[in-house]
């Protein structure tokens, strides 16, 4: 049997398995000297900063407020719906009871408007305003007051292209 160094008892630590012929063996081919190199590489590079890792943009929806329109385009930069379409966000923040109309027109798509709560759920929703138009058309009642994300996407994973996207408080009338 192999005595180990003291100063190469400390690769043991790491292998407390493995009997020390076989590390004396390894760590005269220079093995054990590679897999603990590596491993300071691997733990190196697991402290790098996700700024540094990921080089994309961040998920950050336009604000959009009641009685303003929006108008922007729709494309495959968007967020993918996993249904062969793409989605934009835009956040808005609503007061309990203001009444909402949300619009979106476009010549160029199909569209989805979607409504989603704080929590990220959909509360409302429309493909066709009406029979002979596929542009779509909300009315929502404020229930609780907070920041609500709008959605317009493509039905049936069309390509998209522009749109225009109007928030409305309704008044009520006596």
């Amino acid at each position: 049997m192999k005595y180990l160094s003291r100063s190469d008892r400390h690769y043991f630590r790491y292998f407390p398995r493995i009997s020390t012929t076989l590390i004396a063996g390894l760590m005269t081919s220079g093995v054990i000297s590679a897999i603990i190199n590596v491993s300071a590489i691997a733990i190196g590079l697991s402290s790098v900063p996700e700024s540094f890792a990921q080089i994309r943009n961040v998920y950050k929806p336009t604000a959009i407020s009641s009685g303003s329109e929006i108008n922007d385009l729709l494309t495959d930069k968007d967020i993918p719906t996993g249904q062969k379409g793409f989605a934009r966000d835009y956040i808005l923040e609503a007061q309990k009871d203001e009444r909402l109309e949300i619009t979106v027109n476009s010549g160029s798509f199909d569209t989805v408007l979607s409504l989603l709560d704080t929590k990220g759920e959909v509360i409302a929703e429309n493909d066709d305003a009406a029979s002979d138009t596929t542009n779509s058309l909300i009315f929502f009642k404020v229930r609780q007051s907070g920041t609500y994300t709008i959605r317009v996407s493509s039905f049936g994973g069309s390509s998209g292209g522009k749109f225009a996207l109007k928030v409305t408080k309704l008044r009520v009338v006596n």
